[in-house]
């Protein structure tokens, strides 16, 4: 039974400001697990919010392109040549069991919204081959029973992006795709092995009823609707990597473990940590009259050297806010004016007349080239001529440096292989996942379905730079 609005507790903390910001925290389960749990005021607190912003932006073509080329093996190289023969076979033989047993962890209402076990299964698992070991490993320590009678539900921080984009809100991330992949491909190739071994350990002892996982998603589940802000739980669905230390290992063995248990804590949590809080600081700076809902992992706001620890150095006060206390913005949001588009895959980095500018203060920092101003989309001929002036004297600037960037260097180039055929890539649940296709295999139809949210993006992208171009022919 669900308790009183002032019975539940609240991963809500309050950026005190004029008007307020908030953080979230998140995890990585279906929303329909944890929705009910979650107190009003943190609902209303997003409904109220000017702009959203998440760690990864996923409704993003790039990021899906990024995550997915981060995944794979060098070009040339599969799995069975760089594994050990031994766990290779078992790598193999447990990836068949679970295929043979997916129909029957399968939920019928799964079956009743068209998920069917093989697609599923391809899905996750598909060209796994190809796929660097580590994330071999993560693949399979989702491939459980409970994990896939989740899947089809939208995790909770996708279900928010969604509702954002459906809200027509402003949307953004605080990380790039390479600052979340890279620290995972750091791993040595001992310490990779020994990873997908002792994963492949677990899931074998599983399958024998002979071992149970310490931290379950069950687990999770309960301790975010009881509210348990001081959970270590929280910090690997954060990471989302496995515990592999145990009192069972040898001693040489427990060395590897806490190693891999400190690079990630170090790369996953307190590095970024650290560099969210001060993207999140330089976004409260740029726009001080907008309000802002960051939604993180719930790990990156406990324990030590949190995302809210940045921020209260940087001298801004931040209080956790019960359930049941009232959310009230001094400043009454304004309605923002969004680009309008009819196709339901609309980038979200959409700016509005009140944000002239792409919301990504950091990009100077790594001296990142800014996009072109057909791609700004602003909706004025005003705001048009006010971005074509300060484009044309960043243009003169940077053109002796670098070349701009071209509108098709946005989007997954189907052309990046020269042998082998573009990849399909999906994703399922939050989970970014890629199928390989056949060699000299034509466009066929459901791969038009894959891309046509993508084509009815570039058809609109393509109107507003014909739009302006329009504009500026008249305007010279």
């Amino acid at each position: 039974p669900l308790p009183q609005q002032s019975g539940l507790n609240s991963f809500l903390w309050t950026i005190k400001r004029d008007p307020p910001s908030y953080f979230f925290g998140t995890i990585h389960v279906p929303y329909t697990r944890v929705w009910d749990f979650i107190p009003e005021n943190s609902k209303k607190a997003f409904q109220q919010s000017h702009i959203v912003y998440f760690e990864l932006d996923l409704t993003d073509p790039y990021t899906i392109s990024a995550l997915t080329r981060c995944q794979l093996l060098p070009q040339g190289e599969n799995l069975q040549d760089v594994l050990p023969r031994d766990i290779y076979r078992r790598l193999k033989r447990h990836l068949e069991y679970v295929k043979l047993m997916m129909p029957s962890w399968m939920t019928p209402d799964q079956r009743g919204k068209g998920l069917y076990a093989d697609y599923l299964f391809n899905a996750i698992a598909g060209n796994w081959e190809r796929k660097r070991p580590v994330w071999v490993m993560l693949m399979v320590n989702s491939l459980t029973e409970v994990d896939i009678k989740s899947r089809g539900i939208p995790v909770l921080d996708l279900y928010l992006a969604q509702e954002a984009e459906r809200l027509r809100k402003q949307t953004g991330a605080v990380e790039k795709v390479e600052e979340q992949c890279h620290p995972l491909n750091g791993l040595n190739f001992s310490q990779v092995v020994f990873a997908l071994n002792q994963t492949l350990l677990q899931q074998e002892s599983l399958r024998a009823g002979s071992f149970q996982i310490p931290y379950t998603t069950e687990d999770l589940i309960k301790h975010y609707n009881c509210g348990d802000l001081s959970s270590i739980i929280f910090n690997h669905d954060t990471s989302q990597v496995p515990n592999f230390i145990n009192a069972t290992l040898p001693a040489h063995e427990r060395v590897t473990a806490q190693e891999i248990d400190s690079y990630f804590r170090q790369e996953l949590i307190y590095k970024r940590n650290e560099r969210m809080g001060r993207r999140v600081k330089d976004l409260l700076e740029e726009y001080p009259d907008k309000s802002f809902f960051f939604a993180f992992g719930a790990g990156h706001f406990m324990g030590n050297n949190t995302v809210i620890d940045v921020l209260r150095r940087e001298g801004y006060e931040v209080e956790h806010t019960p359930a049941g206390q009232t959310i009230n913005n001094r400043k009454h949001p304004k309605t923002l004016l969004a680009f309008s588009s009819s196709s339901p895959a609309h980038s979200p980095y959409v700016v509005s007349q009140e944000l002239p500018l792409p919301l990504h203060p950091w990009k100077e920092e790594e001296e990142e080239e800014e996009l072109l101003p057909h791609l700004l989309l602003p909706d004025g001929i005003d705001m048009l001529e006010k971005v074509d002036r300060k484009y044309k004297k960043k243009k003169k600037k940077k053109q002796k440096k670098q070349r701009l960037r071209q509108f098709n260097d946005l989007w997954v180039r189907l052309e990046e292989s020269a042998t082998d055929p573009p990849p399909r890539i999906r994703i399922i649940n939050g989970y970014i996942t890629v199928e390989p296709q056949p060699r000299g295999h034509g466009q066929s139809s459901h791969a038009h379905a894959d891309t046509s949210s993508a084509h009815q993006l570039s058809h609109s992208l393509f109107l507003s730079l014909l739009t302006w171009t329009l504009h500026m022919i008249r305007l010279h």
